[in-house]
């Protein structure tokens, strides 16, 4: 009797409590994306597989409740659903896979290599969403990060932390400033989100960052747009979390989100599809409520960890400065850069509106001389930009306006600063010795 209660025992201790209980329900609607199946015991977010044959099965995401039945929305489009094929519990979706074995590695959204490698081994797990911070053991902004932009270096200066939107139209050179600053940053780990972007643009941003001496310190997580909204969203989730543990490990990250109007469009379809009323531009609540949620996971950590450094670009439809997501997004970061049309039609690349540009903490981590000459700086190239036209028409003769003469006289440097090659590099010193002998030369001339 002993052994039979030791072997007993031994059993029970040997059981995998971890080991989530697999549920299931079948299929009583569907809508082509949408499917209800009956209640079975599961949180929003859990991944599903759905029976579509005897040896078939697709994935779902569980997205809400609704009259006792589940709420699914599945991640392949055109799926043959039947009414009454099973529906079964694979995971919770709450946590993912982390590693330094994700540094080189492109990934979709629920983590499968898309590098044509094996599975990245991964060890180690994090919260997809991330978890509460207290704001008041955060460390402050106080360090500059290079990111190898002589303009932003030295004219919108980026914290360690410091979380900044790129607002941009169409076909304005968003993409090629992303490049630059994930192959030049000296940062030590970059995260790029590629959300919703067109498949070649993905192809093309992966090989120009991967194939540098970049790639050691990279990971991509890559949605593409003809993804559905879940995996869209998750994968937006999916990279802010990478960046999160290698924070965590004490690693000063740089993420780039591209784009976060798409997340934003994303979240729309499913809110909608949820019988979420639209309100400004067609956007739901949730949608206004998911960008802070996102936004606020990155910034500085505790005393003992690093940082994360996040750029999100913004698309501006129509190039409309006041779209719902772009006038969200700029209440939320610490600053932003903003891309101008009008200075591509000038041959200036980067195309940065240097005017219209701020960083909300340039004042905490630069001196007071590195300030002034910044200041100088956009008064005399955004004075020329205004009288452009009136210039180049011969309406302005020289000595009418003593500060508008000197302007004049000072664009071919001011041009020749802001403009900078995509295979060239300019660090932070540099950038900044470039700015001051603009207006020290001047004065000793």
């Amino acid at each position: 009797m002993k052994d039979f209660f030791s072997e007993l025992l031994t059993d029970i201790t040997q059981i995998n409590y971890d080991r989530p209980i697999a549920f299931s329900g079948r299929v009583s609607q569907f809508d082509g994306n949408i499917i209800q199946c009956d209640g079975f015991p599961a949180h929003v977010g859990t991944l599903c597989k759905v029976q579509v044959s005897q040896t078939k099965y697709v994935t779902a995401e569980i997205i809400g409740f609704n009259n006792n039945q589940n709420i699914l929305s599945l991640y392949e489009s055109g799926s043959q659903i039947k009414v009454g094929a099973t529906v079964t519990t694979l995971d919770e979706g709450s946590k993912i896979s982390v590693g330094e074995s994700l540094l080189g590695r492109v990934i979709d959204a629920l983590g499968n290599p898309l590098d044509e490698s094996s599975l990245p081994k991964t060890t180690e797990k994090w919260p997809l969403k991330g978890t509460e911070s207290n704001p008041l053991l955060k460390t402050p902004i106080d360090t500059p990060l290079d990111v190898g932009v002589r303009a932003i270096n030295s004219l919108v200066s980026v914290g360690r932390g410091q979380r900044i939107g790129i607002i941009a139209g169409s076909g304005v050179g968003k993409s090629v400033l992303l490049g630059m600053m994930s192959k030049y940053t000296t940062a030590d780990v970059v995260v790029v989100g590629l959300i919703g972007e067109r498949g070649r643009e993905v192809g093309a941003f992966v090989k120009s960052v991967l194939n540098s001496d970049s790639k050691s310190k990279t990971c991509m997580v890559a949605v593409p747009a003809d993804r559905s909204p879940l995996l869209r969203i998750r994968g937006a989730n999916r990279a802010t979390a990478i960046a999160e543990y290698f924070r965590a490990k004490g690693k000063h990250v740089l993420l780039i989100m591209d784009s976060l109007t798409r997340v934003a469009h994303a979240q729309r379809e499913i809110g909608l599809a949820l019988g979420e009323q639209a309100t400004a531009k067609g956007y739901p609540p949730s949608v206004i409520s998911l960008l802070p949620k996102l936004i606020e996971r990155s910034g500085t950590g505790t005393t003992n960890e690093g940082s994360i450094t996040a750029f999100y670009t913004v698309l501006a439809d129509g190039d409309d400065a006041n779209d719902p997501v772009v006038d969200t997004s700029r209440a939320i970061l610490d600053g932003h850069i903003l891309l101008s049309r009008s200075q591509t039609q000038l041959g200036i690349y980067p195309a940065i509106d240097v005017p219209l540009s701020v960083s909300r903490v340039m004042n905490e981590i630069t001196n007071e001389k590195h300030q002034e000459y910044s200041k100088l700086f956009k008064k005399y190239l955004s004075l020329y930009m205004e009288n452009r036209d009136l210039i180049l028409m011969g309406g302005y003769e020289t000595g009418q306006d003593e500060e508008l003469d000197l302007a004049i006289s000072l664009w071919p440097k001011l041009r020749e600063h802001i403009e900078q090659a995509e295979n060239t590099k300019s660090n932070f010193e540099s950038s900044v010795t470039s700015l001051t002998d603009i207006f020290e030369s001047k004065q000793n001339g």
